[in-house]
């Protein structure tokens, strides 16, 4: 038998009848995707614990909760990019949508969470239905300038409508219980971990399968019967959905703004998702939350103590944009495509090895 062969056969057959040992039992229950979710879970609730026991400082926590509400931003725009091939750069009118909505009936009208979570999703869904169908007759380039414009649209009517908007932290209520500035970090944890696993769902789904293939070539899905606008339009959907979602979640947890002056609802916002999910990787949620990291919680968490980027904000920029480059031009799967290469070669060194070590011990019997 040729050696190769040998080896492939005998490394075959020793992995299928060996017992696990107890880390690799780990390890095969840390690659289900639940399991990950609760592990990322109770890291991020970590934080919220050693502030209360003073181990951590209250600003690192708000910004970790404020990275959040951007990466759901990013799995939105990730689904929509990396899933259906559709570009936009309309996020940060999206977010408006959230945000307005919170601050009116929240603030207004005195409307607890829930309610205010409900219209913001029934407003998101039908604009991301206009914003579908208009995709289904103007692709690439034009469909991300119209988006745009329609981002700067809806920019200029909430200013027109309230140049600076302001929740009062004691109108802020869930079930009819009020809760405190800190309970908010809470909940959009549990949202940021529940729409990564929906999402995570749908991307393994026949839906994502649908999505890839209409991404890959819409003629190909259209001839294996595939619905075009229903997919294209579901997209955007889910989306907008996560952006105003993140809209309204930054209004409870930062509770003030000043649209003329905020770079959130500006176009800067839309470009640093599109960075994000480009440094991260467009098919993969991990990745998309590190690049948010790297873009939006890189700075405040970690650099803000160090006096080089303390003097120097504008590196860590300079420095993202080198990324953008680099990826682009050597990885276009992003971060998780230099991960899933490097953990691919880790596992054939490993089973290389222990392949070698049983034919020398099968050898020796």
């Amino acid at each position: 038998m040729n050696t190769d062969l040998r080896k492939d056969y005998l490394g075959i057959v020793f992995e299928k009848h060996r017992k696990l040992t107890a880390k690799e039992r780990v390890g095969k229950a840390l690659h289900i995707p639940l399991t990950q979710y609760l592990v990322f879970s109770a890291v991020l609730i970590s934080f919220y614990i050693l502030m209360q026991g003073g181990a951590v400082t209250s600003s690192f926590v708000f910004a970790i909760g404020n990275t959040m509400i951007y990466a759901i931003m990013a799995i939105g725009f990730c689904l929509l990019m990396g899933y259906s091939g559709l570009a936009s750069l309309g996020t940060a009118g999206f977010v408006g949508i959230g945000a307005y909505i919170a601050f009116y009936l929240v603030q207004e009208y005195g409307y607890t969470f829930g309610v205010a979570f409900i219209v913001t999703v029934a407003v998101a869904i039908v604009t991301g239905i206009m914003v579908g169908f208009i995709s289904l007759r103007i692709e690439g380039i034009y469909l991300a300038i119209l988006t745009l414009g329609l981002s700067e649209i809806l920019r200029n009517t909430f200013i027109s409508l309230k140049s600076s908007i302001k929740i009062d932290m004691s109108k802020i209520q869930i079930l009819g219980a009020k809760i405190g500035e800190n309970e908010v970090y809470l909940l959009i944890l549990l949202v940021f971990v529940v729409l990564l696993w929906i999402t995570s769902n749908l991307i393994h789904s026949p839906v994502g399968r649908a999505l890839l293939s209409v991404k890959n070539s819409s003629s190909a899905a259209q001839a294996m019967g595939i619905n075009l606008m229903k997919y294209r339009v579901l997209a955007f959907v889910i989306s907008t959905i996560y952006a105003a979602i993140a809209g309204l979640l930054y209004m409870m947890y930062l509770r003030n703004m000043t649209t003329s002056t905020s770079t959130l609802l500006a176009m800067t916002t839309s470009l640093n998702i599109l960075g994000a999910v480009v440094i991260g990787g467009a098919k993969s949620l991990w990745g998309t939350s590190f690049g948010v990291f790297i873009i939006y919680g890189l700075q405040s968490t970690l650099l803000s103590k160090i006096a080089f980027f303390v003097e120097n904000p504008a590196f860590i920029t300079m420095l993202t944009g080198l990324m953008i480059i680099l990826i682009v031009m050597f990885f276009p799967g992003g971060i998780a495509q230099i991960a899933s290469n490097l953990a691919r070669k880790y596992r054939e060194s490993k089973l290389r090895k222990n392949v070698e070590r049983r034919i020398e011990a099968y050898g020796r019997i």
